[in-house]
């Protein structure tokens, strides 16, 4: 398992994003979260198998219906076995 911090920019807040990419998270098996950044932007951390991990990326580029992505920055992180997510969240 792997993990990688995402930062999704664009209309990303306030148009049912994190809701979608949490959707697609339960699809896949991702554990993490999507949360807001005060900055507009909203910040990722996807759990998952590489091959798993790479599909759920390419998600992230598309979101919501009302949402326009504009870019999503990913970034390794190394993660402890104890600080990894059991589900996905939301916040």
């Amino acid at each position: 398992m792997i993990a990688r911090k995402c930062f999704v920019s664009g209309r990303v807040q306030g148009v049912f994003y994190r809701a979608t990419v949490a959707r697609r998270a339960a699809e896949l098996g991702v554990t993490g979260y999507a949360r807001n950044l005060p900055d507009g932007r909203v910040e990722v951390l996807a759990c998952a198998a590489e091959d798993v991990l790479a599909r759920y990326i390419e998600a992230l580029w598309t979101g919501s219906t009302a949402s326009k992505v504009r870019d999503v920055e990913v970034i390794a992180v190394e993660l402890a076995p104890g600080q990894r997510p059991a589900g996905f969240t939301t916040g």
